[in-house]
């Protein structure tokens, strides 16, 4: 099936980068169970999708094609199709700055989530639980700090 360059640009002038169907959802279940967030907060490395200050939890929520989920298999994918060079690097530029983004953050002191779309979609209820053994493990870490400090 042959694509017009017209319905390629129509497709791609919907992808956004904020506010995502992925990020909406995974918001939304987070407020549901009482957690209050930042949503593409700015002050951080990376603007990440959902901040959770009171726990410096980082979430980012990557769809699987910019992001370069499987990536050996996906370059292979683009190698065939239109543009290679082009989708090639800027997939390559993205997985490089989401890696020089986490590292960032880290050194701030903030622990980094990384969720693809799909599992999103599929199993918020994971991704939610994913979450929670993060913040239990901070408030774990807090507390023995202030008990031997």
């Amino acid at each position: 099936m042959s694509r017009t360059q017209e319905a390629i640009s129509k497709n791609m002038s919907k992808i956004h980068s904020s506010d995502t169907s992925i990020e909406v959802r995974l918001r939304k279940a987070l407020w549901h169970k009482g957690y209050r967030y930042r949503k593409n907060y700015k002050v951080l490395p990376g603007s990440p999708d959902i901040a959770l200050t009171k726990y410096k939890i980082a979430i980012f929520c990557d769809s699987e094609f910019f992001h370069g989920k499987d990536w050996e298999v996906l370059k292979l994918r683009l190698e065939k199709g239109k543009n290679p060079e082009y989708w090639i690097k800027k997939i390559e530029r993205n997985r490089t700055r989401d890696m020089e983004t986490d590292k960032k953050l880290l050194f701030l002191g903030w622990t980094v989530i990384h969720f693809w779309g799909q599992d999103i979609t599929k199993r918020t209820d994971e991704c939610i639980k994913v979450i929670e053994e993060v913040i239990w493990d901070s408030q774990i870490e807090s507390f023995s700090n202030d008990l031997f400090n």
